[in-house]
């Protein structure tokens, strides 16, 4: 397969349905980070290009030709961009294999078909969303009406481009918002590419403009703009802070939030004669797509009368199942991580884990250098103890680790024992011990016999420092790119 990207190649940035170069000129670079070559020089925009997206986005708002089109005509446009992106899957799946170092198969599979299915619900959902009426007596009447929020800017991270792009999109567009999109700077080209065909679909120019850029320039500016009425961010909990800081020295835009995770993997002892489907799916929750995803299996915590049997199996799953390859053999199950710094990362956490008693099963190093990539093998650690950084932080790659508990209660402290709380999976037979252990995570997804995100329909966000302001998917996502208004009317007849 030809690792050259599919035509055509959008590197500037889209304002008023027109792509045009960074108002400075500048530009940055982006790589394949599967070769480390040189894949396109992108538009770097900054304060006065989102400020030209911004008053596009703020004009075509108050215009209301998005913003008050029925919505039904809405749906309609935006189903007529589900057909687009149908058929343009195969180019888009490439696109998202060469930027981000994922495997083909599972862009052509799972993050383009996810990506169509988060538009198409939202576009169904439009024009079934109601308000209410109030109980009142005869002398008055609330109307309780939900409008479009205004200007929304959408900051987005590189592990899922276009997943997490449509996450935000579907529900702001069909809420009637206009979108300034702030795409990750280690993987823009599929969301300029996604843009070009909303446009083609009927979205009128301004209401989705993309201004590519670096986080502290291009991030930032939209952040402390004063005429954006809710930013949606998903990434570091570093930068997440610094959001609400600039929410707080600007105009004190809403601010949705969704951050970090050290997700915990529960496997109970009457799960013993099923350790080989048990191991299998935690593999999948701590492998899939490199590590490099908030809800990462990167914590398993397994019942000591049957942590022996369940290591061996995680370790035979791992060595027979996650292949580390070129993104674009379709054999490959993972590609590679998407920058050098993540590499760094993942070899420090599990070398100084070594230095400080852990034990690596399996993985542990450095592979395919000869590529130019960075690649690192999918990794099990044992003998970890709970105060070990590499049991407690964030690594965002293919590296999970294994914790004895002593009983059910014991599994629960551990499992809370984080400044995380985005998701969890319980993997038990009894139904008591399973909901006593789902009830009592403080966690925003508890996923239960098999690691799941729920669906489009169910709300995804976290506790403590995974979430803030708001969840994605659901009617929930829906509902907070809108404002909610109440009117009261006094009535002068019974």
């Amino acid at each position: 397969m030809t690792s050259t990207l599919p035509e055509p190649v959008r590197t500037e940035a889209l304002i008023s349905g027109e792509f045009a170069p960074a108002a400075s000129g500048e530009t940055f670079e982006t790589i394949n980070p599967a070769t480390g070559e040189h894949l396109a020089d992108i538009a770097a925009c900054g304060e006065a290009d989102v400020d030209r997206a911004v008053r596009s986005a703020r004009e075509t708002f108050e215009s209301g030709v998005w913003s008050r089109k029925h919505p039904s005509e809405r749906r309609e446009v935006l189903m007529r961009f589900v057909a687009l992106l149908e058929e343009n899957l195969e180019d888009l799946a490439l696109a998202e294999a060469i930027d981000a170092g994922k495997p083909i198969t599972d862009c052509r599979e799972f993050d383009l078909p996810e990506t169509i299915g988060a538009i198409r619900w939202y576009a169904e959902a439009a024009d079934k969303v109601f308000g209410k009426t109030t109980p009142a007596g005869g002398d008055g009447m609330g109307l309780i009406v939900h409008e479009p929020l205004g200007v929304v800017g959408a900051v987005l991270p590189w592990n899922f481009p276009l997943s997490m792009l449509t996450w935000k999109l579907g529900p702001a567009l069909a809420a009637g918002c206009s979108v300034v999109v702030k795409p990750p700077e280690l993987t823009t080209l599929t969301t300029l590419r996604f843009a070009e065909l909303a446009l083609e679909a009927g979205i009128p120019a301004g209401v989705l403009n993309v201004v590519p850029g670096l986080g502290h320039e291009a991030g930032k500016s939209l952040g402390l703009h004063q005429d954006v009425d809710l930013i949606t961010f998903t990434g570091s909990n570093e930068v997440g802070r610094r959001f609400l800081e600039y929410s707080a020295q600007s105009n004190l835009k809403k601010v949705v939030l969704e951050l970090g995770g050290k997700a915990p993997q529960i496997v109970l002892a009457d799960n013993r004669g099923r350790l080989a489907e048990v191991a299998a799916d935690l593999a999948g929750a701590a492998f899939g797509n490199n590590g490099q995803n908030c809800t990462a299996g990167a914590r398993i915590l397994v019942d000591r009368s049957i942590l022996d049997e369940f290591t061996a199996e995680l370790v035979r799953v791992t060595e027979a199942d996650w292949v580390v390859g070129d993104p674009l053999d379709e054999a490959s199950t993972l590609g590679s991580l998407i920058e050098r710094s993540a590499l760094e990362r993942c070899i420090s956490a599990v070398d100084d884990a070594v230095d400080d008693g852990a034990t690596v099963a399996t993985g542990g190093r450095q592979i395919r250098q000869e590529s130019g990539g960075f690649f690192y093998a999918p990794t099990v650690v044992t003998d970890v103890r709970e105060d070990m950084p590499i049991a407690r932080e964030e690594i965002f790659g293919p590296v999970t680790v294994i914790l004895p508990f002593d009983g059910i209660e014991d599994a629960l402290r551990i499992a809370n024992d984080t400044d995380y709380g985005l998701a969890a999976t319980v993997w038990g037979r009894d139904l008591d011990d399973v909901l006593f252990l789902a009830r009592r995570i403080k966690a925003g997804t508890i996923a239960v016999n098999g690691y799941s995100e729920g669906d489009i329909s169910t709300p995804f966000g976290g506790y403590k420092e995974s979430g803030f302001g708001g969840r994605d998917n659901g009617l929930e996502a829906f509902e907070q790119y809108t404002e909610t208004k109440t009117i009261w009317i006094s009535l002068g007849r019974d």
